[in-house]
């Protein structure tokens, strides 16, 4: 008989400690009493009854990510490719998200993939791959709505992969490296045009220079020639002023000597003489010196 009121005792402890439950942090847990909803636990220590009350569920309030495999889906102009989503969500309402919706992973699946064939489905191929923030923002707008009487708020959706069928990809590689090559082309002619033009004006500055060069030597050359000229002239000034100075002193000097009348013929002479400088034919003399010269010449046959 004691091992039996042991027993009940030891069941009665464990059906009190069953009854307390503590709710984490980021948790909280659906109560429902005889089958209806009774309350929605947050953090700390609670207190149920036992066998009538029961946790119908416990609901994470952290955001969480879903990963969904690549979907096919059709463009505006007939391609079929495969996209796959991610979708990044958290639960606002435990009570909604527990009687909301059967399976609520399953259901944001086939919402995100039916939305998503929508809004392709108005794109063409180019727009498609190149309007990844518009599709990722209509379709969180979209799934966003559809979630909320499920207690759940969808705050991303993004495009993970974008895979066109292989005769796209195929087309797509050979555009690019198409592409590629025109801007090779470009980029090498424009090089080679910057380079003729870097290679004409320096031509240009060279000519420049030399016709400078050339100037300035013209300019000096001129200016030494007319230097030369100047000391020439200069030089030829002074000797016929030293020759007329000369002859000015011999004069000054022949009037201070007193010469006689046949010096002065013997010099008359010797003037015509350089005179005619062996070129003249025939010489006029004066009367006066022709008998000046006769008597000089009859004075030297008597001293012979």
């Amino acid at each position: 008989m004691q091992y039996v009121w042991i027993a009940v005792v030891v069941i009665l402890v464990l059906i009190l400690i069953s009854c307390i439950k503590v709710v984490p942090q980021a948790q909280a847990f659906v109560l429902e009493r005889l089958g209806g909803y009774q309350d929605t636990w947050s953090v700390g220590v609670h207190f149920k009854l036992p066998i009538i009350d029961r946790v119908a569920k416990r609901v994470i309030l952290k955001e969480q990510v879903v990963d969904f495999a690549p979907q096919p889906v059709i463009t505006k102009d007939n391609v079929t490719m495969r996209i796959d989503t991610v979708v990044f969500f958290q639960i606002t309402d435990p009570k909604l998200f527990a009687y909301g919706v059967v399976n609520p992973i399953m259901a944001i699946e086939n919402l995100t993939a039916t939305t998503l064939r929508n809004i392709i489905g108005d794109l063409e191929l180019d727009q498609t791959l190149t309007s990844r923030e518009i599709i990722n923002t209509k379709m969180r707008v979209a799934l966003d709505v559809a979630t909320d009487p499920w207690g759940i708020k969808v705050n991303r959706v993004e495009l993970k992969n974008i895979i066109p069928p292989s005769a796209i990809q195929e087309a797509m590689e050979k555009q690019m490296k198409a592409e590629r090559e025109r801007r090779e082309a470009i980029l090498r002619a424009e090089g080679e045009k910057k380079s003729a033009i870097l290679v004409a004006e320096g031509k240009k500055e060279s000519m420049i220079l030399e016709a400078e060069a050339e100037k300035e030597a013209a300019i000096l050359r001129a200016e030494a020639k007319k230097e030369a000229t100047i000391r020439e002239a200069e030089g030829q000034a002074a000797a016929i002023r030293a020759v007329q100075k000369a002859n000015a002193e011999g004069i000054e000097y022949l009037n201070e000597a007193n010469p006689k009348d046949g010096v002065l013929t013997l010099k008359s002479l010797d003037a015509f003489a350089k005179a005619a400088d062996g070129q003249a034919t025939k010489i006029i003399i004066p009367s006066e010196i022709q008998g000046i010269a006769g008597l000089a010449k009859a004075v030297a046959e008597a001293a012979k």
